[in-house]
């Protein structure tokens, strides 16, 4: 009986502690649908009730990359500078509590941006992410309401 005992007890450790240093399972990395590397596809922004789309820009790209913790942004030319080079960036925490999606900007080549927050809704529909809500800087006197669809990268 000792001994049966000591074969499940034996194969039970041998099943669930055979990770190595610092492997997981990754059934226990929770994954959330806003985790990965998206493409700006549209943007629009609405300020006093008149739309403007502001993307896409011919000759300019951006992405936001978002993982657990943390997001950034990235838009550039393609043209690799040329004689108007565009290249902005921000990056930050974010919190995310159902769709309500909140980014603190802790860099930004706007400086004047940093350590604000900014809150909005997101909503997924497959590989597309839409982020709506309001750019509010007092000091800039910026209080607009924009619309960015992204498409994620595979």
């Amino acid at each position: 009986m000792k001994l049966k005992s000591l074969l499940i007890l034996v194969a039970i450790i041998v099943s669930t502690g055979c990770k190595g240093p610092g492997e997981r399972n990754l059934t226990e990395i929770p994954v959330s649908p806003i985790y990965g590397t998206w493409k700006l596809s549209s943007a629009v922004t609405i300020t006093k009730g008149d739309s403007v789309s502001t993307y896409p820009v011919k000759g300019q790209e951006m992405i936001k990359i978002i993982n657990g913790t943390h997001f950034s942004f990235f838009r550039h030319d393609v043209k690799g500078g040329g004689s108007e080079p565009i290249y902005d960036t921000g990056a930050g925490t974010y919190r995310l509590t159902g769709d309500n999606y909140t980014e603190n900007l802790q860099y930004c080549n706007y400086r004047e941006w940093e350590n604000h927050s900014f809150t909005f809704k997101v909503t997924f529909k497959g590989d597309t992410l839409i982020q709506k809500g309001i750019e509010r800087i007092d000091s800039l006197n910026i209080n607009r309401e924009i619309v960015e669809t992204y498409v994620k990268i595979k």
